[in-house]
């Protein structure tokens, strides 16, 4: 039976993290399938007054960080291309959090495998944490949390 990872990353330090640690980890591709997604969640009012064009460049922008993803576990881990999937949840959600856990149930996943930085307290009540969130929203499976700094 293969193990299926979901992985989800954005431009982070935890994201890079999370696809170094594994390239490090001793992690047998043969029989393995990873899910690289980026969630687009709606836009803040900050972001919407970055204009049009910078809203239009996020799409590629992302993909290209999920393709530079999906070559470094091929390349530095060795998985074969048809093993690792890239794919933009494009239509925004109203939070990160609630894209991961609705992708994750339309699929069938082994894992989830998140980044985490470092937050303060007050930082981690303001703004929330994916990692803590998805913990508790999926009980059922194993979330792999891969802490940063």
């Amino acid at each position: 039976m293969a193990n299926s990872l979901l992985i989800p990353l954005n431009d982070s330090i935890a994201s890079r993290t999370v696809v170094d640690f594994l390239i490090n980890m001793s992690l047998d591709p043969v029989g393995c399938h990873i899910s690289l997604i980026h969630v687009f969640r709606k836009p803040t009012s900050g972001e919407e007054l970055m204009g049009k064009k910078f809203m239009d460049e996020q799409p590629a922008k992302f993909n290209a960080l999920l393709e530079n993803a999906k070559q470094r576990l091929i390349f530095e881990k060795g998985f074969k291309p048809d093993q690792v999937t890239v794919q933009l949840l494009t239509e925004p959600y109203p939070s990160v959090t609630e894209g991961i856990i609705d992708f994750f149930q339309k699929g069938q996943y082994d894992m989830v495998v998140i980044g985490r930085k470092k937050m303060s307290k007050s930082e981690e009540f303001i703004m929330g944490d994916i990692s803590v969130k998805l913990v508790r929203s999926l009980d059922k499976t194993s979330i792999l949390v891969v802490k940063h700094g």
